[in-house]
């Protein structure tokens, strides 16, 4: 008999969020002031180190003969000379600046013994000075967000303190709210299918599959839920984030049975952008989104300031289609280079040309099915927030109330 989902999986009726659940345990209360001095800290081993990836500019796709995907040669999609000038394909660049991470902990004040995560910037002496200017960026727009230490939002990384050791190297210290990033989860989860359909872990029944199934779509959804409250949260606060991505949203767990539990929270705010109207168009990290807004036909503060926020959402857009394919197919089925190119290049964002192809592909079926939930409503918000025209996409706000992100979708089959 299949186990039905329990009553506290479901989401809840009224738009816009999940409802609140007891936690396991209760954090300590947190504070707005940061921590500045190193004495605070004690650092422990390293977890390693990443680079970052950023957007570094949008270029005029060259439309010519689309891609011979699986032996399509003739989309026929109707675009006109001007959607297809209005339509940009994001050039990912990755930066020079590699940063290091270490765990540790608070040592003294009111936090002690709060676990931290450490991320260290190079810093100028070391020859990088643009990792001078994203540790500040980064560093300010996290004081900025926490200034009010009642309105901290849960679903963005909370920064504990920094400082500057005397090689010059930026320290930003984070309460250790988990390790696992959302493209971490998604690899791990299909190569467990991998493992599963390939006879490599004991069988396990359908209707044990079908339920666990119940929850990975759960917890999918939970997570861009909170992914997305946390994009509102910064768009209130006229903060663009600018390197959106499941790198960048960390989770408590990565265990789809304590979905009930997770809580996403946005990271990496190096490239964030301040979108105040005395601040749009400045900033020695926004050359780029500025430069692409004049390219898109913005050119008055609150022009740019609009394709800014769409920018975000097209990010945001990309992280919904990531989460919807990559946990659901197996492992080297499909990767997020592959699917970014397969919506932008083959299908030009005519999504729902692009279900037409994944539904004859049996290797997609899971993440056609999970879009297809709510009569289709995954494909309508993808095709919505990755509308080649930016003044068509939606707010992260009407976006967040999308009945297929609040997961009242999973009732309505």
């Amino acid at each position: 008999m299949l186990k039905a989902l329990p009553t506290q999986f479901l989401a809840s009726p009224e738009p816009g969020g999940w409802r609140r659940r007891p936690r396991r345990r209760s954090l300590q209360p947190v504070s707005a002031a940061l921590m500045t001095n190193p004495a605070y800290f004690e650092v422990g081993r390293s977890l390693g180190g990443y680079g970052f990836m950023n957007v570094t500019s949008y270029s005029s796709s060259q439309f010519g003969e689309p891609s011979n995907i699986a032996g399509i040669q003739d989309l026929g999609l109707g675009y006109s000379a001007e959607e297809i000038e209005q339509l940009r394909v994001q050039d990912i660049g990755e930066g020079e600046v590699t940063i290091r991470l270490y765990e540790g902990r608070v040592v003294q004040g009111p936090l002690r013994g709060t676990q931290a995560v450490f991320k260290v910037y190079p810093g100028a002496r070391a020859g990088a000075s643009e990792a001078d200017l994203m540790a500040l960026n980064e560093l300010r727009t996290h004081a900025f967000l926490q200034s009010d230490a009642t309105g901290i939002c849960e679903n963005i990384q909370f920064l504990l303190g920094a400082f500057e050791t005397a090689t010059g190297e930026q320290w930003l210290a984070f309460r250790d709210d988990g390790r696992y990033s959302a493209a971490e989860y998604a690899k791990i989860t299909s190569e467990r299918q991998l493992k599963e359909r390939s006879g490599d872990m004991p069988f396990w029944n359908p209707f044990n599959r079908a339920y666990k199934l119940e929850l990975r779509r759960y917890f999918v959804l939970k997570l861009l839920n909170g992914a997305m409250c946390g994009l509102a949260h910064m768009h209130n606060h006229d903060r663009l984030h600018q390197s959106l991505g499941p790198s960048s949203v960390v989770l408590n767990t990565a265990m789809e049975k304590e979905g009930l539990y997770l809580i996403p929270r946005l990271r990496d705010l190096a490239f964030s952008v301040d979108i105040g109207y005395s601040s749009v168009g400045a900033g020695a990290l926004s050359d780029g989104l500025w430069r692409r807004a004049s390219a898109a036909g913005a050119s008055t503060p609150l022009e740019k300031r609009a394709f800014g926020i769409a920018d975000d959402i097209y990010g945001a857009g990309l992280l919904v289609a990531y989460m919807a394919f990559i946990p659901f197919c197996e492992a080297g089925i499909m990767d997020g280079i592959s699917l970014q190119r397969l919506l932008e290049s083959t299908f030009r964002l005519d999504i729902y040309a692009a279900r037409e192809y994944c539904l004859a592909d049996d290797r997609l079926s899971e993440a056609v099915n999970f879009l297809d939930l709510g009569d289709g409503a995954g494909w309508e918000l993808l095709q919505a927030m990755l509308n080649p025209d930016y003044r068509k996409r939606p707010m992260a706000e009407a976006v967040l109330n999308h009945r297929f992100i609040t997961g009242s979708v999973l009732r309505n089959y």
